[in-house]
């Protein structure tokens, strides 16, 4: 199978504008070098941030909404500035050289990949965003502001870029939890989702209720903590495997477990996700059973008993 020169070289060879075929081929260069650091259906940024990328990521991160398959890619300036369009494709310009860029790159895998580039500096002369596919610009937004644009972001994507097809039940449990680590990220409970495709908003998605979903959403959370290396949590486990007397090992782990699930429940109840207070009887009453078993599994998930 050829490589993006050769996409390029056929893209053209279809009479495609030669301008738009080179710039696409070129941001999947881009994300072909940070695919491996990236995770689907999530907006990583490839590079370290400075101080001022931050509010500029942040801003990003809350506004756009990602399928689950899809991967997206955050370019601060110390990035972006390398990453510019032909200069006679003058429809593609919107920042001027050695201006500071902020750039979205977000690609929908597949035989016709389609791939989106956003512009969302404060010193774009025209923010806003490109779309491409088979080395077409099949689409183009332009805005007043970066603000605007960045407003505007999930209702782009949603028309363009969104998976259409039929999703699995992997594809609906990835997609809640990136929203829901972000929502903790962000300390937000505004942060957008398809609720109709969140399994904690439609628990029928997975064939659950309520409150089993709340649970399975907690679980999964402590498992994708539990591997990265770089969570404290591990940490804290470990600790608590190097207690030699049984019973003190026994308490400090349910206290452990007890407490994660605790301060997800918190953040639920404080960022207005799920109104507790709607619960049945029937339901309160499962909620007891649901969080007992869950701190067995996240005990027998570390090897605690």
């Amino acid at each position: 199978m050829g490589g993006i020169p050769d996409k390029i070289k056929q893209w053209i060879e279809e009479k495609k504008d030669p301008r738009s075929a080179h710039w696409q081929g070129g941001l999947e260069e881009i994300l072909n070098v940070f695919l491996p650091h990236m995770e689907s259906g999530k907006l990583i940024t490839v590079h370290p941030l400075e101080e001022d990328d931050f509010p500029v990521f942040m801003a990003a991160l809350e506004a756009v909404d990602l399928s689950p398959n899809l991967h997206a890619a955050f370019l601060p300036p110390s990035i972006a500035r390398t990453v510019t369009p032909p200069e006679s494709a003058d429809e593609l310009q919107r920042i001027d050289k050695g201006k500071p860029s902020y750039k979205i790159l977000i690609a929908r895998p597949g035989k016709d990949l389609r791939i989106l580039c956003a512009e969302i500096s404060e010193h774009a002369k025209n923010p806003g965003v490109d779309i491409f596919q088979s080395g077409a610009l099949i689409g183009t937004y332009n805005y007043d502001t970066p603000q605007a644009c960045i407003a505007d972001l999930t209702k782009v994507i949603r028309s363009h870029i969104w998976e259409k097809g039929t999703w699995r039940r992997d594809d609906y449990k990835r997609y809640t939890i990136n929203w829901f680590e972000k929502t903790m990220d962000l300390g937000k409970g505004s942060v957008c989702v398809r609720e109709d495709f969140s399994f904690l908003h439609s628990p029928t998605l997975i064939k659950s209720n309520r409150v089993d979903a709340v649970f399975t959403l907690i679980y999964e959370i402590f498992l994708k903590r539990f591997s990265d290396p770089d969570d404290q949590f591990k940490d804290a486990v470990s600790s608590i495997q190097n207690i030699k007397n049984k019973s003190d090992r026994i308490a400090q782990s349910n206290k452990l477990a007890e407490r994660e699930i605790i301060e997800l429940l918190s953040l639920m109840r404080e960022l207005e996700i799920v109104n507790f207070g709607e619960f049945s009887n029937t339901e309160n009453e499962q909620f007891k059973k649901e969080f007992s078993r869950t701190v067995h599994k996240i005990k027998k998930h570390w090897g605690h008993p």
